[in-house]
């Protein structure tokens, strides 16, 4: 079963609630211009900020299949060097998130 970005999105949200994770989700509207996200600075953002213990994570959450724009490469590759493959998660992923948010601080 396929699940959409949107949900997995959420499913997410949920599951670095319940690890104790804060999360910040920037999420796009529909203006007359089109699909905009309310924030200033640089486009591209990633979708997920977390932050729990001194710990911070930041990842581009995509449906399967899905792809990083080159704004969003952009952003990981400030974040995250070369490892930025690394942080665009896709439901494929889930175990391994699940893992990750696990962990201790």
């Amino acid at each position: 079963m396929k699940i959409s970005e949107a949900d997995f999105t959420r499913q997410l949200i949920d599951l670095a609630h319940l690890t104790g994770w804060r999360v910040a989700h920037f999420r796009p509207a529909q203006t007359a211009r089109g699909w905009r996200t309310p924030m200033s600075g640089d486009i591209g953002y990633p979708d997920l900020t977390l932050a729990k213990g001194g710990r911070l994570i930041v990842a581009e959450l995509k449906a399967e299949g899905g792809s990083a724009t080159p704004e969003q490469v952009a952003w990981l590759r400030a974040i995250h060097g070369d490892d930025w493959r690394d942080w665009v998660w896709r439901p494929r992923d889930l175990p391994r998130i699940h893992a990750l948010l696990k962990e201790g601080p």
